[in-house]
């Protein structure tokens, strides 16, 4: 069975190759959300041993994002430092035979794998390097052909319960033996992952089911290493709204990208984690509160589409519950500041989607719009008819009262013209408690047009 505990200790290990987007954002969110359900232990694990594609920059940006993301981990490691400990164990599963040198260029083996593909064959390695001669490995060593190592799969049925798709298993003699090490020497993730796992105590690996083939692998290379396996979970995968295959390098769906457009965290993360979810997309506050509700087994296996719209409508409703301590300082930036700030934020937290929004109301809270004087004659009975200061929360509905009772008005006949007079728009925050921010002399001024 899938079970997490207090001593569980999980990861997330993307490489700095691109920025984070939410496809890949997801298992980690939901590595660290089940870390802190029950009390265990979260590592970020950079995958850098790429050299050519790893940069700095994104390493330092996923770092960042995930932070933005509200996840915290208890461990820090990069595979890059870690290459004499892959070395190690690469001569351990030569010693047992479990390794073996290939000489075939990339170009070969695409040749290879489109004529498999021209017979109706599938495109699985044929094992041709076992063939050759102690000779004819020499020959081609002596020319310069440096070899790339393959582990020798068993062709027997990998068999794991997994967390989410329950019992599962794949036949590895449909796999081709995977490539451990390139002819660089450059470590490849299906063993370099193995080994971290293994030295770092990793009990539990969460990651998206396309990753399925690479768990009946990396079983046998646990076994190849004397290792106990972790328990495995294969969440299902969301698309774009077309179906496309989400990627770091298509930026529009990236936790950056997100955060640029002002977007709450927490609807990221909710939207997130809850999409592809029995649970229904929905605000939490914090990724505490979230993780009580969160359950892999309650993660459907269906392919999930995944609609951006979702997390700007998730965080205006976020915005909408924050009390005044939460957004002060975002207030603070835009020039919305004094007694008044506090009194301004619960007459329109409730009509901006954005934070930044907000220095549009207090523009018209307390600097110059264009009034719309629709109606003349009616705005010359509000201007006398309008209380004295200073204004309360009583104002509106007093002078509301007022003007029913000359006028015979009612309704958006009654309210209407004011609004249009003293904000210029057809909407907006409830005017009892936009009066009292703007004072009499502002009303007077914006009723005189």
């Amino acid at each position: 069975m899938f079970t997490i505990d207090s001593t569980s200790v999980l990861r997330f290990a993307p490489s700095p190759t691109g920025y984070l987007h939410i496809g890949n954002a997801r298992p980690a969110l939901i590595n660290a959300i089940l870390a802190r359900k029950f009390g265990g232990k979260f590592i970020l694990r950079l995958d850098d041993t790429d050299t050519e594609r790893s940069t700095e920059a994104f390493a330092t940006a996923i770092q960042e994002d995930l932070g933005w993301l509200g996840i915290q981990w208890d461990r820090f490691e990069r595979q890059s430092t870690r290459v004499a400990r892959y070395d190690e164990a690469l001569t351990g599963l030569k010693n047992q035979g479990l390794v073996y040198p290939c000489y075939e260029t990339p170009e070969e083996l695409d040749r290879k794998r489109k004529l498999q593909q021209t017979r109706g064959l599938p495109p699985v390695y044929d094992r041709a390097a076992l063939k050759l001669t102690p000779e004819q490995r020499a020959k081609l060593e002596a020319d310069g052909v440096q070899p790339h190592w393959r582990f020798k799969l068993s062709g027997q049925t990998a068999n794991w319960h997994d967390g989410v798709r329950g019992n599962a298993h794949i036949e590895t003699s449909s796999l081709s033996d995977p490539v451990l090490v390139r002819a660089d020497g450059t470590v490849l993730y299906t063993f370099a992952s193995v080994v971290d796992d293994m030295d770092m105590g990793v009990t539990h690996i969460i990651r998206g089911e396309d990753h399925v083939a690479n768990t009946a692998v990396q079983l046998e290379l646990f076994a190849a290493l004397n290792a106990k396996p972790p328990q495995f979970a294969h969440h299902n995968l969301i698309t774009t709204t077309t179906g496309e295959e989400m990627s770091k390098r298509k930026g529009s769906l990236s936790i950056r990208s997100f955060r640029e457009e002002g977007a709450d965290p927490m609807a990221v993360v909710c939207v997130a984690v809850l999409t592809g979810s029995s649970e229904a997309v929905r605000p939490f506050k914090s990724i505490t509160a979230l993780a009580e509700v969160f359950d892999i087994s309650k993660l459907s296996r269906a392919l999930t589409k995944f609609d951006p719209a979702e997390i700007g409508i998730v965080s205006a409703r976020l915005l909408h519950e924050k009390p005044f301590e939460e957004v002060e300082i975002s207030l603070a930036e835009q020039g919305i500041i004094g007694i008044k700030a506090r009194d301004f934020w619960l007459c329109i937290h409730s009509n901006i989607n954005k934070i930044d929004e907000a220095k549009d109301w207090w523009a018209i809270a307390t600097g110059t719009v264009a009034s719309v004087i629709a109606e003349p004659d009616y705005i010359s009975d509000a201007i006398a008819l309008l209380p004295e200061a200073p204004f309360t929360h009583d104002t509106w509905g007093e002078w509301t009262d007022a003007l029913k009772l000359k006028t015979g008005r009612k309704g958006r006949a009654l309210f209407m013209p004011l609004r249009l007079a003293l904000t210029g728009l057809e909407h907006g925050p409830e005017l009892k408690l936009l009066l009292p921010l703007m004072g009499r002399d502002l009303c007077i001024s914006r009723l005189n047009g």
